[in-house]
């Protein structure tokens, strides 16, 4: 195998990669964990649920489609730190506008997070950083 300095792997991963590491590369401080299945998310339909490391420990997450745009959450209400999803994977409400809280009904903006209705008023759930590299979808760690 051929040696690089980190220079150049740095250089070879910004390159490569459209400014982001890809899977603890040494080069860059943040994490990044490949996701599958993201491709066949519809707009306001089931969302992925995933665990992502947070330090040392792994925290429940999931990935929505809205307006063709992938959005990444923990899967925890700010109110109440408690999983939100309805049933697996089921995070809009209803109509397909918000995300909503199965525990207390708190609506949420899909593609910012931000409460808009319900006990958390004006609080948001925790984003995770999301990119794309050939196709394949990454979620960044937390640190």
């Amino acid at each position: 195998m051929h040696k690089r300095t980190l220079n150049e792997r740095q250089t070879s991963v910004k390159q490569a990669s459209n400014e982001y590491c890809i899977i603890q590369n040494p080069a860059c401080s943040t994490a990044w964990q490949a996701l599958h299945g993201c491709s066949v998310l519809e707009n306001g339909g089931l969302g992925l649920r995933f665990e992502i490391q947070a330090g040392a420990r792994p925290l429940p997450a999931f990935v929505i489609r809205h307006e063709d745009v992938l959005h990444a959450y923990l899967n925890q209400c700010p109110h109440v730190a408690m999983e939100m999803d309805w049933q697996a994977g089921q995070f809009f409400d209803a109509e397909q506008r918000t995300l909503m809280c199965a525990t207390h009904g708190a609506r949420f903006e899909p593609s910012t997070g931000q409460c808009v209705d319900g006990p958390c008023l004006g609080q948001s759930l925790t984003r995770i950083a999301l990119r794309e590299h050939n196709g394949t979808h990454y979620a960044a760690h937390l640190a």
